[in-house]
């Protein structure tokens, strides 16, 4: 439809393009964002027992989170000691949160760090930039495998879980296999290249992830590099592939497609009049 739309208006030498602001839809006019992808999943009839949020940094994903889901718990994982200060208030806030101080990953023990200027690029994989001192300081953290730690807390199922861990987010579901089982709704931040050294970029993390029995549902928090404005990260929302959430693969009802139509046609002849009007006017 886009593309007829473009060709019609093109005859006319007129351009479509896309209105600037939030995607509206009946959810809000922020239907794009965490909010709104949080709300049209419980919309949608999901609503998890716990919330996994590991990479928690501040908490801030918890926090939104918690907003909409306020009946779930919450455990978070964060390897930067910085942070705790920001963890311990949101386990006040937030009843029934816990958080861990370690680095979720495959195996147990302790691993390095590399500790980024900014904190939040931190990450267990060595940056691929050359020319800058981006990779920061070495630390040495606490690893746990995912699936002893949520555990260990009683976590229950069903689970939405995000991961952003900058690079090392499949590292993490392999210490999370059984609690990957459990999840409906799975928040992987992507990147596009292969910014980190063994770190897996948007087409591999997808056949991962099919191959776990999930497909894509949405996607938020697009991010662009500033070396050439390359879509450079972007975060892919999972869900199982054949679960509650993708039920319905129809487009939209009759009535709804019945409206759409009317809005559509309405808009092209408007837009054509317009156009004609303005070529015959003397």
């Amino acid at each position: 439809m886009k593309r007829f739309l473009q060709r019609l208006f093109r005859r006319f030498g007129l351009e479509i393009h896309r209105r600037e602001g939030r995607a509206r839809t009946h959810l809000g006019p922020d239907r794009d964002s965490l909010e709104g992808v949080l709300r049209q999943i419980r919309e949608a009839g999901f609503a998890p027992a716990t919330v996994i949020d590991v990479g928690a940094a501040m908490g801030m994903f918890s926090r939104t989170c918690h907003a909409i889901f306020p009946q779930a718990n919450y455990l978070l994982i964060e390897p930067l000691e910085e942070f705790v200060p920001s963890l311990r208030k949101v386990s006040r806030d937030i009843p029934g949160t816990r958080f861990k101080l370690a680095a979720a990953t495959a195996s147990g023990d302790s691993t390095t760090l590399n500790v980024h200027a900014d904190l939040l690029g931190s990450s267990l994989y060595r940056e691929t930039e050359e020319g800058s001192d981006v990779n920061g300081a070495p630390r040495q953290v606490q690893t746990i495998k995912l699936d002893q730690w949520v555990e260990e807390q009683g976590g229950m199922p069903p689970y939405l879980m995000k991961i952003d861990v900058q690079g090392a987010e499949l590292d993490v579901l392999e210490g999370g296999q059984a609690i990957l089982a459990d999840t409906d709704v799975a928040i992987l931040e992507v990147s596009l290249f292969r910014f980190f050294q063994r770190g897996p970029v948007f087409q591999e993390v997808l056949e991962y992830m099919k191959a776990k029995g999930f497909a894509p549902y949405d996607f938020l928090g697009l991010q662009y590099r500033p070396i050439d404005d390359a879509l450079s990260q972007v975060d892919v929302v999972f869900v199982k592939e054949d679960g509650p959430l993708r039920t319905i693969h129809s487009y939209a009802t009759p009535d709804q497609r019945k409206r759409q139509n009317q809005r559509f046609r309405s808009s092209v002849l408007s837009g054509v009049s317009n156009e004609l009007a303005c070529t015959h006017r003397p």
